[in-house]
């Protein structure tokens, strides 16, 4: 697979000093794992925001900086935003081996036409929006795409189990955690509460009829 590549600087402040760097439109960050020692590195915040919304979590990405002996095959592993503004402050990035598996939270895109929706006017529900994905760094896949068109009316669900992911992958999920389904129409809930409603009010009144002609 093509790995993007992200070239680093050497830091020199640390600390309450790096919001000299953040005010510079610089970010901190942090390299460490597998084979190396770790190294307190800055970005300039462009470039660092381009790369977070092309690898999210769960694609590789060759960090290049001063002073290291090798290539280093990383995972952006956290990412610290302001409280208030939601940008960027600090990222860390995680040193992978990648002759051993990793895993990692790979986002779930559901794709085609659903029957329960286009036919009978339900609103398809996706209960999860990721699956915990297990394999080797350059094979981790980029997204797990689900058709819906199985999904032909409001019994039907997707479940874990149901997913297909590369051979050398394996999802760490549990196989029955319902990843999506199609619920019904909010009026045809209402009107069946009402039928429900209607006939325990008959069934009360009736039984009310019964025991006056009983007292008679």
């Amino acid at each position: 697979m093509d790995v993007p590549t992200l070239k680093l600087d050497q830091r020199t402040l640390f600390g309450k000093k790096v919001r000299r760097l953040r005010r510079q439109g610089v970010t901190p960050v942090h390299v460490y794992g597998a084979g190396i020692e770790p190294a307190n590195l800055q970005v300039d915040d462009r470039t660092l925001n381009r790369l977070l919304l092309q690898v999210g979590s769960n694609i590789p990405v060759s960090v290049e900086y001063e002073g290291q002996d090798e290539e280093s095959i990383c995972f952006v592993r956290e990412i610290q935003r302001h409280p208030v503004s939601e940008t960027v402050i600090h990222v860390d990035f995680l040193r992978v081996d990648v002759t051993q598996t990793v895993a990692a939270e790979v986002p779930v895109t559901l794709f085609g036409s659903s029957p329960a929706v286009t036919q009978m006017a339900g609103t398809l529900l996706q209960n999860i929006q990721s699956l915990s994905i297990e394999a080797l760094p350059m094979n981790m896949p980029a997204e797990i795409t689900i058709d819906i068109s199985t999904l032909v009316d409001f019994d039907t669900t997707l479940v874990v189990s149901d997913v297909e992911v590369p051979g050398n992958a394996t999802v760490l999920n549990d196989p029955e955690d319902v990843i999506a389904r199609v619920a019904p129409p909010r009026l045809e809930v209402e009107v069946e509460e009402e039928g429900e409603e209607l006939e325990e009010g008959e069934e009360a009144a009736e039984g009310e009829e019964t025991e006056e002609t009983e007292e008679e």
